[in-house]
This record gives structure tokens, sequence and C-alpha cells, in this order.
């Protein structure tokens, strides 16, 4: 059997010779995941489109596409032309959960929540000519699973070829993440063992490591058991998690003695009525800083996540974020605008008040305004967003930002990293034209290495 998994572009990077290094950071270890369970006898290849064109001249047994919101369109066009040509066609992913009635007028089959279960029962029920339409994810386990077909991934593309994903959700539920939609119906946070991970971690060439969980801390005992396995290993790694899981220090200094140089860290708005709205009730606003400083004081880095658009925000929010952000020294923020993805809590809330402007889900990418605020014009907040982002990385406040630091290193490790990120895209982008992003990959460890205080 042929089969041919395809991750296609999202809206900003498509048609577009020259994309920002986000959209060349990390493979679709999801279908890699996927692509585990075929027979020793199929041929498989990993298309994805953020790093290389996707040629339609063929016709494989089966092609099996990953939709995001901002590649619906796109997803659609692909499969549109594979059923044409005779290939059957299976969707699945975020945005095909939230509308799987969409998306089935142009698959043959959707996977509907996480698919290590629904996805063998599928391939099964294929190769013997009776494939459902609708294929939902009932049992949520970790254990067995196949090994990550890492041979289909074409490396020297990627900046962050060793990324790795030893959990699967978050054990906290916020009314604009996708979580409780994609995990509905059975667990929405569960883990490998310990040794599963450990033996994945063993297998990766190379020191530096990118955990995409949503929050790596999530499960105390797993991560316990986790960066106490990888002490001695030498690695260096980054991740995501929460601002209350570090301020538990015995964890983070098993974190840091671990490796952990870089975490992202979801503070979302400096008003705390205004997440609660949103049921983000985890997040203290009192312990901003604290957080940040525990991090700090063990030479870990900060890539901060801030949302505007909260119903609670007014026009002063984004520059008074921005000046909370580079007072406190982050290395790096990124910012978005509240966007109500279908089948969220917020989505169905504005929906019913009548509040969602369109349905354009290309637009639908944290940049744009798609919904009707309680004070604020959309061009206000469009212009917000765009001048946090111009004011976060001027260079003198990169420099004022740097300079908080009390460690002369990571003074220079804060300006050489936050500089390479934001300061430098036609120097990425001949990187990523000539397909050698894993030239990057020492000066990435070097910068990340650091010292543990």
């Amino acid at each position: 059997m042929r089969v041919k998994f395809i991750l296609p572009a999202l809206t900003e990077a498509r048609g577009r010779s020259w994309r920002p290094v986000k959209y060349s950071l990390f493979p679709p270890l999801g279908l890699a995941t996927l692509a585990g369970y075929l027979d020793a006898g199929d041929e498989a290849v990993i298309i994805d489109e953020h790093v290389e064109p996707l040629e339609l001249n063929d016709a494989p047994d089966l092609v099996a596409i990953e939709a995001y919101i901002t590649s619906a369109g796109r997803s659609y066009e692909i499969a549109d032309f594979y059923r044409k040509a005779g290939s059957y066609v299976v969707m699945g992913g975020l945005h095909v959960t939230s509308v799987p009635d969409e998306a089935l007028l142009h698959a043959d089959s959707v996977v509907l929540g996480p698919a290590e279960e629904a996805w063998p029962r599928f391939l099964s029920d294929f190769r013997e000519g009776r494939a459902s339409r609708v294929y939902h994810s009932s049992e949520r386990t970790l254990a067995g699973l196949p090994e990550i077909r890492r041979d289909l991934i074409k490396k020297r593309n990627y900046l962050v070829p060793n990324s790795i994903v030893v959990s699967r959700g978050c054990p906290h539920s916020c009314d604009f993440c996708y979580k409780d939609n994609f995990f509905r119906d059975g667990k929405s946070f569960y883990t490998y063992t310990v040794d599963q991970a450990l033996a994945e971690i063993g297998a990766l060439k190379g020191r530096h490591l990118f955990f995409l969980d949503d929050n790596i801390f999530g499960d105390r005992r797993f991560a316990s058991g986790l960066f106490s396995g990888m002490r001695g290993m030498r690695r260096i790694w980054q991740g995501a998690a929460t601002v209350g899981s570090v301020l538990d220090g015995d964890l983070l200094d098993l974190a840091v003695a671990s490796g952990l140089r870089s975490l992202f860290i979801g503070f979302e708005s400096l008003d705390q009525a205004g997440m609660l709205l949103h049921g983000k009730n985890h997040n203290r606003v009192e312990e901003y800083q604290k957080a940040i400083k525990a991090l700090h004081s063990r030479g870990v880095m900060i890539n901060a996540s801030f949302v505007f658009g909260l119903d609670s925000d007014t026009a002063g929010v984004f520059d008074s974020t921005v000046d909370w952000a580079v007072a406190n020294g982050l290395e790096t923020a990124t910012f978005h605008i509240l966007t109500p993805y279908p089948g969220t809590g917020v989505f169905n809330r504005y929906s019913a008040e009548g509040r969602i402007l369109h349905r354009d889900w290309d637009l639908y990418d944290t940049r744009h305004v798609v919904f009707r605020h309680a004070s604020m014009s959309r061009e206000t907040i469009e212009a917000g967003y765009r001048r946090a982002y111009e004011k976060f990385y001027m260079w003198k406040n990169i420099c004022r930002s740097a300079a908080s630091k009390d460690v002369l290193f990571d003074k220079i490790r804060h300006f050489v990293y936050t500089g390479c990120w934001k300061k430098f895209d036609p120097a990425w982008g001949l990187i990523i034209n000539m397909k050698r992003l894993n030239m990057a990959i020492p000066p990435l460890e070097h910068i990340l290495e650091g010292k543990a205080h």
C-alpha cells in the first residue's frame, strides 16, 4: 500500500518564498507517529508544505491529511484533488475534530480526537475495504505505541528535528483552548511511562531537545521521574509549562539539572479578572514575577505568551503589557489576538451572543479580529497587536531587557538569542531556502548551553 501523509501550509506560510523561521522549527511528529502503524511492506512519504512543495502528480492508495484551522482551505483543496485522482482521503487534526461535517464534504473518512487508538482501527478497516466515515478516539493511552517513523522526516529542513512529545493534552481548561473539544469523551491529559519517554530520548542523536507537550510539568510524578532519569544524559532542552508549575522549586531544580534552558510560559494577561472569565483560574498575576525570578535565577530563559482582546481589555493593554514584559527581562514574547476557535467554549458563547463576525478560517490566525469586542474596534486591536510586536523587539528594548539580568553571561545570551530570533529574517530565509537549517543547530545549542545557576 502506498500512503502519503500531508501537512498543508498555514495561511501565512502559503505561497511565500521567504517564510518566518517559526514555520520550519519542528517536523510533523503526529504524522510520523501515524506512519509507525503501517505494515512493513507499505510505502510511505511525509510532505510538510512549510518546508517543501507538494507535487500533485500522483495517486497513492491512501492520503492522510492533518488540518489546522488556517490550513483548512488548503487541506480541502488537496483532499478534493486526490479524491478525483482516485485516492482514498482520510483527514484528522484539531480543525477536523471541531467541524467534522465540514471536513466530510472533502474526505472519505475523518478521525476525531487523538488518533493513537482510532487510527489503527481505521487502517484495519481500510485494508479490508470497509472503512467507516467517522472514527472517534475512545481509549486514551500511550502504552504500546509503535516506533515513530523519524526516518520519513527530512531533518535538514528543521531547526529542531529532535522535537518530542511525551504526553497528550493539559490538566487545565481554558475556554479559548482547543483541548476540551479535541479530548472530549475521555481523558484530557495522560503521559508516557517514564521508561518509555527515556527510551525515546535516548534514541535521539544530538544534545538539543524540544518537548512539544502543552505542559511538561503537568503531572508532577511523571515529570519528576523524567527529569531524574535525564540527569547524566548531557541534554539541553526547551519546553512549555504553566506559571504555577514552575513555583515548585524542587521540581524546577530537577528540570534544570536535567538540561532545561528555555521555557514557554502562557502568562496570557496581566488582568486577573479577564482571565477568570475565560477559565484560566490557574494563572495568578501576583505569582508572575516570582515565577520569572525562579526561572531567571536558575539560568532558564522565558518565551512568554500574551493574548489581547479579552473583554476587560482596553486600548492601553498593548503598551502596558510590552512595558511589563521588557521590565521583567523576558527573552522572547509571542503575542496573539484572542481567537474563538470552533468547538471551544468562547466560540460557543460568542456565537450565542451574535459576536462572531465571520467564519473565514484563513483569518482565524490570532493576527486578525474575528469577533466583536466589548469596547474596542477591530482596527484598534489589530493595530495594537502589531505595535506590541514592533515595540517589544525594538533594539532599545532588547538592550533594556537584557540589561536587567544580574549575570553578565545572561545579559549577552539574552541579547544574542532575542536578536537572532526576530532581527535577522533575511538570513533565516536564506538558510531555509538552502534546505540547511541543520547548520544553525550547533550555534543554537551553544547559546542555550548557558550556565545553570
